[in-house]
């Protein structure tokens, strides 16, 4: 198989991927065009169809399809031009090669954070990570294969796990450097803080907002399961919930970002500066990685309001 980060400019494709997006646009000229994300475990790709001959047969969002065409360069990332495509037919791939996964193991991944959690010491906090992370068996195996976004960062299988043990570990070094924080206060709120977007994102290969994604939003529905949660432990102290909460209310910092509170407790500014440090490294590990040819301006990207380029490499003196 020619996975998609094998692919470089210039190359001919004759090769099955899964339609992640689909949509029909129109160029200046009034001339309709298909614009679409394909998709295989490896990563993701863009792809146009400026020519809607009888050699394109019908297809829809989230069907595996064979395309061919040639790969192209446009503003610093690849893009396919796909000149024939058809439906594939059953037997023709295999799904799991299309779902894109963390580059790290997902099991050894969770065990590592289940350590981290096992080093919270205050009683209730304790047993908190306990109802959410070992009992719930539910909630684990959602965990597991949640991604983190559905195409900013972390938007892969384990992604939302791999994000959230990146920034456990951020602010267990956090807690080591700075000792006026609370360990275990930052810890907790570290692991549980993108808890919500089990339920504000389905899963793959669909990997869209839900209903309930659109309308509450991962940071209130994650205070909602802790909330949920928290209830059932017995004389789990107010105070200590209340400054839990908050800690993911605010964890992306500015009001702007959607965060509906901004930091007042030094662990919250740790936790929004954790996760913002992690989720743009990320992004920029996808944005190398997506143009791995290019050692030039890459363009600007959103979420880093920036346009970037590679760090020059130096030769050793």
């Amino acid at each position: 198989m020619h996975y998609i980060n094998q692919l470089r400019s210039n190359d001919m494709v004759s090769e099955i991927y899964l339609c992640k997006e689909k949509r029909e646009l129109k160029t200046k000229a009034g001339k309709n065009y298909y614009d679409l994300t394909l998709q295989d475990k490896t990563g993701s790709l863009d792809a146009k169809i400026w020519d809607l001959n009888p050699g394109i047969e019908h297809f829809e969002a989230l069907d595996f399809i064979k395309v061919e065409g040639s790969v192209t360069t446009y503003q610093g990332s690849l893009q396919l031009n796909v000149r024939r495509l058809r439906k594939a037919r059953e037997g023709e791939f295999i799904p799991a090669d299309y779902m894109p996964c963390s580059r790290y193991d997902i099991d050894a991944m969770y065990k590592e954070l289940l350590g981290i959690a096992a080093s919270v010491k205050e009683p209730h906090l304790h047993a908190l990570l306990e109802q959410l992370f070992v009992k719930d068996k539910n909630l684990v195996k959602s965990f597991k294969d949640h991604s983190a976004a559905k195409s900013i960062h972390h938007g892969f299988v384990g992604g939302l796990l791999e994000h959230t043990l990146s920034v456990a570990k951020l602010c267990d070094f956090y807690a080591q450097r700075y000792p006026l924080l609370n360990r275990d206060l930052l810890l907790t709120a570290a692991i549980c803080h993108d808890i919500g977007k089990t339920r504000e994102l389905s899963l793959f290969p669909a990997n869209d907002y839900t209903d309930e994604g659109q309308l509450i939003g991962h940071i209130v529905t994650g205070v909602e399961i802790i909330g949920e949660k928290i209830r059932q432990i017995p004389g789990f102290p107010e105070t200590i919930a209340n400054e839990l909460k908050h800690c993911i209310l605010a964890h992306h910092g500015e009001l702007e970002y959607g965060s509906p509170k901004k930091p007042a407790l030094v662990e919250a500014i740790a936790l929004s500066m954790a996760d913002n440090l992690d989720a743009k490294m990320e992004t920029m590990l996808e944005l190398f990685e997506g143009a791995p040819d290019n050692n030039g301006w890459l363009g600007y990207n959103r979420l880093l309001e920036s346009n970037v380029r590679k760090t020059t490499k130096y030769k050793e003196s």
